[in-house]
């Protein structure tokens, strides 16, 4: 088999999961709604925008959602999972953002945790000095909002192929051969059967004993 199978397999197997996850999941729908947090008279105007940071925290809260609830005809679970708050930190206004299978669906959801949050804030009026109102409901949307399923299979391909490279990397470094041992010329000095490092028998050496001077 060519050495290169195992990032075609991943690259096929991330494609076909990619492929599966976007015909069985589920498309997903936003829809977002407004409410506006007015002062009182008398009260300072500036606060608006503090009372509105404080309704938001409380906007996907129990105390909130449980209310909402039953207007939405969906479960509490639903609720915590498909809304979402987000507030300005300088505009006192509170946006609701409901997620579900269908635009219909999220709007209702949406608007639903809106008028309870209404219902909860203005019953606090007293104490906080703050009056909440609708600004804009939420409308259904016609496009979904999470991925579709041409995109899906796209990064199933991309996440096969990546995992792919990363497997073709670890067998190439595993099949790298052990660099041979390099061998090392004996340097040590040849010796005969005199000890002479230099292999020359006395007898093969010329004799340079000085000779004597005989007289004349």
């Amino acid at each position: 088999m060519p050495v290169w199978w195992p990032l075609l397999l991943c690259a096929l197997a991330g494609t076909l999961g990619g492929a599966g996850y976007g015909l069985v999941a589920d498309r997903e729908y936003a829809a977002s709604g407004y409410v506006v947090v007015r002062q009182a008279e008398g009260s300072d105007p500036a606060g608006a925008v503090g009372n509105a940071q404080a309704f938001g925290r409380i906007a996907t809260g129990d105390a909130v959602l449980t209310t909402a609830q039953a207007d939405a005809g969906v479960t509490l679970a639903q609720l915590r999972d498909g809304v979402r708050a987000a507030t300005s930190p300088d505009a006192p206004m509170i946006e609701i953002t409901g997620t579900a299978t269908s635009g219909a669906r999220a709007a209702e959801m949406a608007n639903a945790v809106a008028r309870a949050l209404i219902a909860y804030g203005n019953d606090a009026a007293e104490s906080t000095g703050a009056r909440l109102t609708v600004f804009a409901d939420a409308q259904p949307s016609a496009a979904p909002v999470s991925s579709t399923p041409l995109v899906r299979l796209a990064v199933g391909l991309v996440a096969g192929l990546v995992v792919g490279l990363l497997v073709l990397l670890v067998r190439t470094d595993g099949r790298d051969p052990a660099p041979a041992a390099t061998a090392v010329p004996d340097q040590t000095p040849r010796t005969d059967r005199t000890g002479r490092p230099d292999g020359t028998d006395r007898a093969d050496r010329p004799d340079r004993t000085p000779r004597s001077l005989s007289p004349r």
